[in-house]
């Protein structure tokens, strides 16, 4: 629906400004022009619609109904004022975990296409048929197939699932294929929606390049079904600088300021693979800073088994909205796979230990995101066996008893470390330094220095620093 309004102030900024200091001639004739109402109540005893006793019996009707919200307001303000009542969820016992029976009926849920679809040759052979047979020798998915069968196990479970951004259906990198076309004919077919006859609803959508009106249309939607899993995916997470109002008048504070409660999915691409610095950092440090009283959620996943459960995670805990770091060179990484037995066994795990023996160990390398696997690769290489790499996939909330019972596998006198690809002055390292603080820990910062600009504009320079910052983790 679209609303064409021309409108007036009959006032200025507020009801105590005097807008006649700067515009004497415009406020004038609107001191002398009647008001909305009271020409339309004329136009109403005109046309003997209404009566004089009728129309002021209307106006103190409504002067009596705003005098009441008022007056209630006024209570309510004593105590907490809700505006909408925290919906309950049936399922918030529930485990993020399948059972090997759904897993096969998703599989073959999103792998069917009707008789005579032509799906692309490439498609075809590259992700249908792959995905088949990767099953059928229990091998390994990637993201996009952990995310389908995540999606496809909720939809039959009875949860919707609705995922909008640039290119969504697609995905941005082409990796995710949730919606196929006719190679001859165009024909728009979705496997997800067809997965069974008493499903939920399930919608794929390609929106505009528009971030601020698309977020905010999520953002309202997340509210109006809140057993719906709501996700808006930026095409590079940095493009939700487009819709930063969303977020910060919206997203991070709407519980605290009126009660009103969403579980909004934010998927922000982030990774530094020298692509510049629109296309690498989504931002992280601007929703840490955010973070407060458990208004949201902040993570940012290694492995596609993670992705699927935290996905799934989402509809079972109490509504909160998440802002998610997902990958992009890691989509195709040989060493960010899962194995389906991940799916149907396990939970979400706040942080990632390592498998190296405590006893041995000098130094203990924190980080979060795709840089683990850069430091995993380089201590492969070098052979070292005395430095541990622990992950941290969900930043906000704090995982402090996690995080203690980590240190307090490890020797008091090893020496701690965080390591980002960010810029010190941006990523999670304000955030981790003063929380090791808080657990009674010195922790040193290893990683790019601070700079104006999200990432190098040369991939020799963003390859040179990355080199630097791994080397110095763990030399």
């Amino acid at each position: 629906v679209v609303i064409d309004m021309i409108c007036y102030r009959r006032h200025g900024h507020n009801e105590a400004d005097d807008p006649a200091y700067t515009h004497p001639v415009l406020y004038r004739r609107i001191e002398q022009h009647a008001s909305t109402a009271a020409q339309y109540g004329e136009k109403l005893v005109d046309g003997k619609l209404l009566d004089e006793t009728g129309l002021e019996a209307l106006r103190k009707k409504v002067r009596d109904r705003l005098s009441t919200a008022f007056d209630a307001n006024k209570a309510a303000a004593r105590g907490k004022w809700v505006i909408q009542p925290k919906p309950s969820h049936p399922r918030a016992d529930a485990a993020s975990n399948i059972t090997r029976q759904m897993l096969e009926r998703v599989i073959d849920g999103i792998l069917l296409v009707p008789p005579g679809f032509h799906v692309h040759p490439k498609l075809d052979a590259n992700f249908l048929k792959k995905r088949r047979e990767t099953f059928a020798r229990n091998g390994t998915m990637d993201w996009a197939y952990a995310e389908a069968i995540a999606f496809g196990s909720l939809v039959l479970e009875g949860t919707p699932v609705r995922l909008s951004g640039q290119d969504s259906g697609r995905g941005t990198f082409s990796q995710r294929h949730l919606a196929l076309y006719d190679h001859e004919n165009g024909e728009r077919y979705v496997p997800l929606q067809h997965m069974a006859g008493d499903q939920a609803r399930f919608e794929v959508l390609d929106s505009s390049l528009s971030e601020f009106a698309v977020l905010g249309f999520e953002y309202g939607y997340s509210v109006a079904a809140p057993r719906t899993l709501t996700l808006w995916e930026a095409q590079f997470g940095d493009f939700s600088n487009g819709a930063q109002i969303v977020i910060d008048q919206f997203i991070t504070t709407a519980e605290q300021k009126w009660g009103q409660h969403s579980s909004l999915a934010l998927l922000l691409p982030h990774g530094y693979e020298g692509q510049g610095p629109e296309h690498s950092s989504a931002r992280m440090e601007r929703f840490l800073t955010l973070c407060a009283e458990d208004n949201i959620r902040v993570a940012n996943c290694t492995t596609p088994a993670q992705y699927f459960h935290i996905l799934r995670r989402q509809t079972l805990l109490p509504l909160k909205p998440l802002a998610l770091f997902t990958p992009k060179s890691l989509l195709r990484s040989a060493r960010a796979v899962s194995g389906f037995a991940e799916l149907t066994s396990g939970a979400f795990r706040e942080m990632i230990g390592d498998a190296l023996d405590p006893v041995h160990i000098r130094r203990v390398v924190f980080c979060t995101g795709k840089v683990y696997y850069d430091l995993l690769a380089e201590r492969e290489m070098k052979k070292i066996e005395d430095i541990a790499l622990v992950r941290i996939e969900e930043l906000y909330p704090f995982p402090v008893r996690q995080m203690t019972e980590v240190l307090a596998s490890y020797n008091s006198e090893v020496e701690l470390i965080w390591t980002q690809e960010e810029p010190r002055n941006m990523g999670a390292w304000r955030l981790m330094g003063g929380r090791f603080r808080f657990l009674g820990r010195q922790i040193r910062y290893v990683g790019r220095r601070s700079s104006a600009s999200p990432a190098a504009g040369s991939a020799k320079r963003h390859a040179d620093e990355q080199r630097a910052l791994i080397q110095e983790a763990l030399s």
